[in-house]
């Protein structure tokens, strides 16, 4: 839904913070004014909508570079051509052993491949399909991998992408080479078929009309999710601040303030009652106030990540201030939300304010050198090519950054999805955080312009070289204690790039890591399913450890993470239990406005 115009505070006018950032950040380059470059970078937004926002020259590059290095190294392709004759040997042999009864495969799947597991692909014919399919795999690993003088960052594309196109092409994907769909539709008499056309006219009908994915509408915000009460008590042109209501008569004295990333929605850390990370903090006796982001559209293009730090963290603590004064603040981040934090955090720390008890940081990155396989999608061309489709619309969506997504873990969001949804006719149980996930926002282009080219291109931030006020900021200066969590299977912000906060300060730190991914792994309640977690504290002064040394010398604790967490808040709450604050401070300006989640939430 729409709102109407934000005001300030409460009827005080806020004046935008891009002006004074056009010198915080290490800019992206001018844009270019003359008419042949606007007609090249409306080209390059209509090919980015054809391309899943993927830049062709930046594959081409890749492609080009590892070709002309295979094309002038003789013992390499020599050594191709041997590799093919012997998986080709290899394969006839296990066909003639499998002739003969006997059965012991010469590949198998790499790391958490489960496509050929079923009991249906152990026949024979399958299973000498399936052998046939894996020696591919392995060929073209061989192929695109180890040739002297690719650069790392295009041999790691060209290895990706070349994966992706054999997936396409793995016989799973296929009715007549699939053995599980084959005996489904014999079962069913092709009843299976007729689902899944059914399934794909009904995703196809929601992608064309902008309607969410099939299950979601069983989730509906303020009804199902996010639903712990509170009050809006600030509202600007970028948040809603949300102050919860307590849930006794006494409280920890210092309040707690979560920035979540924008590049979703904040109530994945208030889903439903049983899995609400905010609920949890509330019944523990925390005050707990959540920045809710606006979702920009073509109209915010100027924001810049200025803004998002002097409107969103800034404000946020201004308010927080008036509502409980003098007390400090337990400060978390999550993932882009834990960068803009940080950053925040060295920039006080520069200036003397004193406004943190702690910091904390879910799956959150503050040296960009190690984050992941991400990084395929980030180099100059392909940033100038989002740069382009962002120029020409004012703002980047998250369904033009889903294909990048869905690539990394395309087994499981692709082709998995569609063998069990349009070959087998299943439709999959929808969850919340399935919901959440479907509840997509924007980004301005001004925002992600700075994002990539200082965090991400340039590591400003890890270098020392990030400004904010026309000054550099450091981490280094950060003298709060620290709490990292990382997650084992993250794909977005591995947990060995989280690790390294570790390196660039000096301060006490806590680092935990938990089982599950990204998202999965932060909402991990007690009770959760396969659950655990490592934990370890390096104290101010101490001795570095490597992330592998730190991974084996932790111990493995069973269960939600939560409590451990939670604990060590407590641990660093100064001061007795007290009374609720009051909620908002009206005679301050920050009267309550509307119920929580409140209005931004709800903007499509």
């Amino acid at each position: 839904m729409d709102v109407a115009e934000p005001a300030g505070q409460q009827g005080k006018p806020v004046t935008w913070a891009a002006s004074a950032a056009a010198a915080s950040v290490t800019a992206p380059p001018a844009e270019p004014s003359s008419v042949r470059n606007s007609f090249d970078r409306l080209v390059h937004a209509r090919l980015a909508k054809a391309t899943f926002s993927l830049s062709p020259a930046s594959l081409g590059q890749a492609y080009g570079d590892w070709l002309a290095h295979l094309s002038i190294s003789p013992g390499k392709l020599v050594e191709l051509a041997e590799s093919a004759s012997e998986k080709l040997i290899k394969l006839i042999a296990y066909g003639t052993r499998l002739d003969a009864g006997s059965d012991h495969p010469t590949a198998e799947p790499f790391g958490q491949d489960r496509r050929f597991a079923s009991e249906d692909w152990q026949a024979p014919a399958f299973k000498l399909l399936t052998q046939g399919f894996l020696l591919w795999e392995r060929w073209w690993r061989e192929a695109t991998t180890g040739v002297t003088g690719v650069s790392r960052h295009h041999e790691a594309v060209v290895s990706f992408v070349t994966r992706q196109w054999l997936d396409v092409f793995s016989p799973g994907n296929f009715l007549p080479t699939n053995p599980e769909a084959a005996r489904v539709t014999v079962e069913q008499g092709g009843l299976n078929l007729l689902h899944g056309w059914q399934n794909l006219l009904e995703d196809w009908r929601r992608n064309v009309l902008g309607e969410p994915p099939y299950g979601t509408e069983a989730f509906q915000v303020a009804k199902d999710l996010a639903v712990t009460p509170g009050k809006v008590v600030l509202r600007n042109q970028l948040i809603e601040l949300i102050q919860y209501a307590p849930a006794g008569p006494s409280v920890y004295a210092e309040p707690v303030l979560i920035v979540p990333a924008w590049i979703m929605k904040y109530y994945i850390l208030d889903l439903s009652p049983h899995n609400s990370l905010v609920r949890y903090l509330v019944e523990k006796g925390h005050t707990v106030f959540m920045i809710s982001w606006k979702n920009p559209d073509g109209t915010d293009r100027d924001l810049s990540l200025e803004d998002y730090r002097e409107l969103g963290v800034m404000a946020a603590l201004e308010a927080i201030a008036a509502i409980v004064p003098d007390r400090k603040v337990h400060a978390v981040g999550y993932c882009i939300g834990g960068t803009l934090l940080a950053l925040s955090a060295a920039a006080m720390a520069r200036d003397r304010l004193d406004r943190l008890r702690t910091m904390t940081l879910f799956a959150a990155q503050t040296d960009f050198t190690e984050a992941g396989e991400l990084m395929l999608f980030i180099d100059e061309s392909q940033v100038a090519f989002l740069e382009d489709l962002m120029w020409d619309q004012g703002f980047l969506d998250s369904s033009q950054m889903a294909g990048a997504f869905q690539l990394l873990r395309s087994q499981d969001l692709i082709w998995s999805r569609m063998l069990h949804q349009y070959l087998l006719g299943e439709r999959q149980t929808v969850t919340d955080l399935m919901a959440w996930n479907a509840d997509t926002t924007r980004m301005p282009f001004r925002m992600h312009s700075e994002y990539l080219h200082s965090l991400f291109l340039s590591n400003d931030l890890a270098a020392g070289h990030y400004r904010v006020d026309d000054r550099p900021v450091s981490l280094g200066d950060i003298d709060l204690p620290i709490f990292a969590v990382g997650a084992e299977t993250d794909h977005v912000a591995p947990w060995t790039s989280v690790y390294k906060i570790n390196l660039l300060t000096d301060a006490t730190t806590t680092f935990l890591l938990t089982s599950g991914g990204h998202n999965a792994g932060i909402i991990s309640e007690p009770g959760h399913e396969r659950r655990h977690y490592r934990i370890g504290t390096k104290d101010a002064g101490g001795l570095y450890v490597a992330p592998e040394a730190w991974f084996l010398q932790s111990p493995i604790h069973e269960g939600s993470w939560w409590p451990a967490w939670q604990g060590w808040l407590a641990a660093y709450s100064q001061g007795d239990m007290v009374a609720p604050p009051t909620m908002g401070a009206p005679a301050h300006g920050y009267r309550p406005l509307v119920d929580a989640p409140g209005t931004y939430v709800l903007q499509k």
